[in-house]
């Protein structure tokens, strides 16, 4: 079985501003390869806050799914702040592989950056 159903994003950071047509965002990319949907939990950790939880998204069998981390709200309506470091969990019903990306608008010479998550 390819994938992991437990990983790690430890460098989170959404910029609180953009320029130009290109918003600055992040996105966690979830690939599922299994015949079942994956049920994806987010926990993101501060550090100097409690973590915030119920973030909650599908990913159906065979699929992949870019989870927008400037546009997800948990069941209590909030959001991941910008301007603010933060980690990230991300736990899966199945197995599944998970890439971190962030768009950074900031500044006219724009970075865009991606990694893969850390499994355990």
């Amino acid at each position: 079985m390819i994938g992991k159903t437990t990983w790690v994003i430890a460098d989170g950071y959404l910029p609180t501003n953009s320029t130009g047509n290109q918003v600055s965002h992040e996105a966690v990319c979830v690939l599922n390869l299994t015949a079942d949907e994956a049920v994806i939990q987010l926990t993101v950790y501060f550090e100097d806050r409690d973590p915030l939880v119920g973030f909650t998204c599908l990913c159906g069998s065979q699929r992949t799914h870019h989870i927008r981390l400037d546009r997800l709200a948990n069941d209590a309506g909030e959001q991941i702040p910008r301007g603010v470091p933060y980690a990230l969990k991300i736990d899966s019903t199945v197995p599944v592989i998970v890439q971190h990306s962030r768009m950074d608008t900031s500044q006219e010479a724009l970075a865009l950056f991606t990694t893969m998550g850390y499994s355990g």
